[in-house]
């Protein structure tokens, strides 16, 4: 059974994602981790869904059948988890999220005593002890070894202090209006504050979890209503965060979606300019637009891609000494500052920006155009091998022929196939795109 998908385990609770399998995954879990054990302690954050009550309790009950202790800090971004994981030197950190997707999901993103992802291989050695029965059973403590939880509802500071040390000292936000969407999740407490107490006026939206409103119709993924609220208060800037507010989606000051692409641009020639970059460029994936790798190469900078996923962009920037990188669809990481995606940690450096450029967010953060580009996702019942498919080497000889850049790749956490196109002549790739579309709803669901 493959338990970890791009980003731990995630699955419709109850269901897949049962309480049975959340024990069994954190003894697992707990077990390798206890071969490295400096402190036998282990904390978990989680986001604002229902089922978060139901996943903790059994990850709980997981970790202390084999003896270790167990900190329970509530509802905190995922960041936070990697970040209080390591400052209060913990073994290892456990968030309990599905991130983007609805309130019928859930998931478990785990951590390691320096804050940072898994890698695949220890994913996998995870994957065999669950499978062990063996191996479960005899790791079961008894008597005075069975180990003991514990909640604690004031570390929020330290995450707090974390984020305003990465804003710069001489300036503050005192002079800007910025809208904050919460999407009723994890980051409903801590954003707020925050911007609070670096001096901004915040108007909050959708921070009233109940939970079952997480994303709904609200935060990263659903712009409606921030692009509106921009507007009607007459904002600076606009911020939305999704349901483990590890992704920012930017807002500009005339109700408008910044591309993650541009804001990736953006950041990374100012980190440049203000000599904090590191590397000589910075770190995209696969998804991101060409037009992002021309404007580095004009900035004198490189692009280096990783494959989808932040914890994919990680590696490539451990590996070539880069401390920003990103995902177009708003997973930002500043490795100076954060282990992970942190919508706040980047949102305060796209406000610097913005100060200390003396812009308007429509002009500093859009300084290339992108090329024209287009993703598709479609329902599947089976993720069939893309090598296996008849016919697919055809249709991208045909592709390539006509000078249309493709990535095709299943979901990580979904059952469904994602379709980008990029082509500078957008007739040219708007007309391939629906064929194609036409040739996997065939292949992938006869």
């Amino acid at each position: 059974m493959k338990l970890f998908g791009t980003d731990g385990v995630r699955g419709e609770a109850g269901s897949f994602l049962s309480a049975e399998l959340a024990m069994k995954v954190a003894m697992a879990a707990g077990i390798y981790f206890k071969k490295h054990s400096t402190t036998n302690k282990i904390l978990i954050g989680k986001d604002t869904r229902r089922s978060g009550y139901m996943i903790e309790n059994a990850i709980v009950s997981g970790l202390t059948a084999i003896g270790y202790d167990v900190i329970e800090i509530g509802p905190m971004p995922t960041p936070a988890i990697a970040f209080i994981t390591e400052n209060m030197r913990c073994d290892a950190g456990i968030m309990i999220s599905a991130s983007h997707n609805s309130y019928e999901d859930n998931g478990i993103k785990f951590f390691d005593g320096h804050g940072d992802k898994l890698s695949s291989d220890i994913e996998k050695e995870i994957e065999a002890i669950y499978a062990d029965n063996e191996a479960l059973q005899n790791a079961q403590a008894t008597a005075k070894n069975i180990g003991k939880a514990k909640r604690i509802d004031d570390v929020i500071g330290r995450y707090i202090v974390q984020l305003k040390n990465s804003f710069p000292r001489e300036i503050s936000l005192k002079d800007m209006r910025i809208v904050l969407d919460t999407a009723n999740g994890a980051g409903y407490k801590v954003g707020p504050t925050v911007l609070e107490e670096l001096g901004a006026d915040v108007i909050v939206l959708h921070n009233k979890p109940d939970g079952f409103n997480i994303n709904e119709a609200c935060g990263a993924l659903h712009t409606k209503d921030l692009c509106e609220a921009v507007l009607k208060y007459r904002a600076d800037l606009g911020i939305a965060l999704d349901g483990d507010a590890d992704r920012l989606v930017v807002v500009d000051e005339k109700g408008e979606v910044v591309d993650g692409d541009q804001l990736l641009g953006a950041l990374g020639a100012y980190m440049n300019k203000q000599g904090a970059l590191k590397g000589g460029g910075i770190v995209a994936t696969v998804m991101s637009n060409q037009a992002l790798e021309d404007y580095m190469h004009s900035q004198e900078l490189k692009l280096f891609r990783s494959d989808v996923g932040d914890k994919n962009v990680l590696e490539v920037m451990k590996k070539e000494k880069i401390n920003f990188g990103g995902e177009q669809s708003g997973h930002v990481i500043i490795s100076d500052y954060a282990k992970t995606g942190d919508g706040l940690v980047s949102a305060l450096q796209v406000l610097a920006l913005l100060i200390k450029t003396k812009q308007k967010a429509s002009k500093a953060l859009r300084p290339f155009n992108l090329y024209p580009q287009k993703l598709v996702n479609i329902n599947i019942k089976a993720k069939k091998p893309l090598n296996a498919i008849d016919g697919l080497d055809e249709k991208l000889k045909e592709l390539d022929a006509n000078n249309i850049r493709h990535l095709i790749r299943y979901s990580g956490t979904e059952n469904k196939l994602r379709i980008l196109l990029e082509c500078k002549d957008s007739k040219t790739m708007n007309f391939h795109m629906p064929l194609l579309v036409e040739f996997f709803e065939i292949a992938l669901n006869a």
